[in-house]
């Protein structure tokens, strides 16, 4: 294993490498792919299953599967700070290069989800009915047998992982962000559970059959985001006394948007039983994991980390440093502090295109 630690680079070069045209590419192309009665891990099935994606580039380029966060979709996958990074000419996963898939998991944007109708109904989805979901797309929806490389942000991270130790043959590399190669647990799942128990003990609630959404969901994204994805230094310069924390949090409670509760709540508890553990040693493909010093979700300083990613063939470890700017979980969001890095690993890969 690998690990490279590297100075924080000078905070005006961060923000003015970021500041690249998003649209460098050509335009994404939204497809959907039905599947018929989707089983999922609890047994239960759905007898139409839509998969929603959106790709970019030849069809005729090496591959690369690209996915969310956990209340995210693939459309998000499309601004400045990441994309602006990455998809344009000469940059890691350039679009002219590879052909770009960016779906929408299940519960997300344009994919199957509670809010369509059936509501609590709704079967629960894993992180593993997500994989299983994307790999039928990639099958029998476009014909790809092989990915040159799996990539996700967070939850995204972790579905990295699931197809990394589920289909180990499937893809040259993977490049899992903001997420530890370990279980679904610690304060991460404390958290978690914390916002789903909050919104869920709601008495607007009613079972998910509310007739508005429910006000602690708002409250409890609003927490989540400010404790989980805005970093320690940069937080204290925010709130540097308690009239100016009071100013954010005011202003945050102010701003803050969300979807429907139970597609939320779905996605939340979506993690539950994610834990790649036992199958690290199975890792064929070429692997980055990148994370961030002040990610408060996957912190670097748990053994897990070092211990896990020994289990790993092939296996570079990239850490952004923390410093004022840095955002806590949302740090590696913004792919400029780590395109160099994502791009020597690209060059390496079996099967590069030159």
């Amino acid at each position: 294993m690998t690990i490279r630690f590297e100075a924080a680079l000078a905070a005006s070069f961060i923000m003015a490498s970021s500041i690249v045209i998003a649209q460098d590419y050509s335009e994404p192309v939204r497809g959907n792919y039905v599947i018929e009665n989707f089983e999922f891990e609890t047994g239960e099935v759905l007898p139409e299953m839509n998969v929603s994606y959106l790709t970019i580039g030849d069809p005729s380029n090496p591959a690369v599967l690209i996915t969310h966060g956990t209340t995210g979709q693939a459309k998000g996958m499309l601004g400045e700070a990441f994309a602006g990074n990455l998809y344009g000419p000469g940059q890691p996963l350039d679009a002219e290069k590879y052909f770009l898939i960016l779906v929408d998991a299940i519960g997300a944007g344009e994919s199957s989800k509670p809010s369509d109708g059936l509501r609590a109904e709704f079967p629960e989805q894993t992180l593993m009915d997500m994989v299983n979901a994307q790999k039928m797309l990639l099958e029998d929806g476009l014909d790809i047998d092989r990915l040159h490389l799996k990539i996700g942000f967070s939850m995204g991270g972790m579905l990295t992982w699931t197809w990394l130790t589920e289909y180990p043959e499937f893809m040259d590399g993977g490049v899992p962000i903001a997420s530890l190669p370990g279980p679904m647990a610690g304060r991460n799942w404390m958290m978690r559970r914390m916002v789903i128990d909050a919104v869920r003990d709601d008495p607007a609630w009613m079972d998910g059959n509310y007739e508005e959404q429910p006000p602690m969901l708002r409250y409890m994204s609003a927490w989540f985001g400010i404790a989980t994805s805005n970093g320690n230094l940069r937080l204290q310069e925010l709130g540097a006394t308690r009239e100016m924390a009071d100013a954010f949090v005011d202003e945050r409670k102010e701003q803050q948007t969300v979807g429907d509760a139970n597609d939320v709540m779905y996605m939340w508890n979506a993690s539950r039983n994610f834990d790649p553990t036992p199958k690290l040693g199975d890792i064929q493909a070429d692997l980055l994991v990148i994370l961030s010093q002040d990610d408060e979700r996957n912190p670097v300083e748990l053994p897990m980390l070092e211990e896990n990613m020994a289990k790993i063939p092939n296996a570079e470890l990239y850490i952004v440093p923390e410093d004022n700017e840095t955002r806590g979980h949302g740090t590696t969001f913004n792919a400029s502090y780590y395109a160099d890095v994502l791009g020597e690993f690209m060059a390496q890969l079996p099967n590069a295109p030159q």
